[in-house]
């Protein structure tokens, strides 16, 4: 039987009409935005900044492109992201990671406030997902579980090799499956024996960055492959080549996770916005 291709391309379409729906119904005299915030001039970077504003565009809302210049101080920073914080219209803030070697990313990402949010990168929202409170999980790992509920793939009792342990993809990916009733194994640069702890697995999560770097033979039959890598070249963090013909199922690169992420982050915003409505609706005049 063919493997299920995972694909996230056609889903995100799917996924933005219902969220054009959704921000129509709104009402808004003014659409709500998404901020985001780039540092630099990271080429890819300032691509996935146009990607998200295209988005923002197709479901209605409107986005707010802020560009500093690579010379930029945590307290400048800092300052641009507590401007956004006062900024009603702005629903979510989007600060594209990573910034410059000079900024405090962390101290950073952590300024946003919790309820603008929309990228799930602040301690405090971790600390909420992960303790099953409400919050916007991390956009990559939050995009991949809407991909299972899409496809119907099972994740209660199975077990999950997440490999890579990042604060916005690898950790909270692990804290989602966990949630979600899998048993799960964070894998890392210092795993010993790591084809074999991959070998276990019924779910494999490639978020470590490095291209190629979870080889096919790694990967028993019938696993469930989602690769949240990207890299020249049109590879990701798995050697795909080498599992689509054993694996169940599959996220192709490019097409997989990427258009998840977007969409996610989009439909984080649009829920926000939705909440303020919702607040505004129900305050006593």
């Amino acid at each position: 039987m063919p493997a299920i291709v995972l694909d996230g391309k056609a889903y995100a379409k799917e996924l933005e009409a219902e969220l054009a729906t959704r921000v129509a119904r709104l009402n808004l005299q003014d659409p709500p935005i998404l901020a985001t915030i780039l540092v630099g001039d990271d080429p890819a970077s300032a691509t996935y900044v146009r990607m998200k504003a295209n988005a923002c565009r197709r479901v209605g809302m409107e986005s707010l492109s802020i560009t500093l210049p690579n010379a930029t101080t945590t307290a400048e920073l800092l300052a641009a992201i507590d401007d956004l914080n006062a900024n009603p219209r702005v629903r979510g803030i989007l600060l594209q990671h990573p910034v410059p070697k000079q900024i405090d990313e962390r101290a950073c990402f952590d300024r946003i406030a919790l309820e603008k949010d929309v990228d799930g990168v602040t301690a405090h929202g971790f600390g909420r997902m992960a303790m099953d409170e409400p919050a916007y999980g991390s956009a990559t790992p939050a995009g991949i579980m809407r991909l299972f509920r899409r496809y119907q793939i099972p994740v209660e009792g199975r077990e999950a090799v997440v490999v890579g342990r990042s604060p916005i993809l690898g950790r909270p990916m692990a804290m989602m499956l966990l949630a979600a009733n899998a048993t799960v194994t964070i894998c890392h640069s210092r795993t010993k024996n790591l084809p074999e702890v991959v070998r276990r697995a019924e779910i494999v999560i490639g978020a470590v960055g490095k291209p190629e770097f979870i080889r096919g033979d790694w990967i028993r039959d019938g696993a469930v492959v989602v690769d949240a890598g990207y890299h020249p070249g049109g590879v990701g963090d798995i050697e795909l080549s080498a599992v689509i013909d054993r694996c169940s199922a599959y996220t192709p690169v490019p097409g997989g996770v990427g258009p998840m992420t977007i969409v996610t982050l989009i439909a984080h915003t649009v829920e926000a916005a939705e909440k303020l409505a919702s607040r505004a609706t129900a305050a006593p005049h």
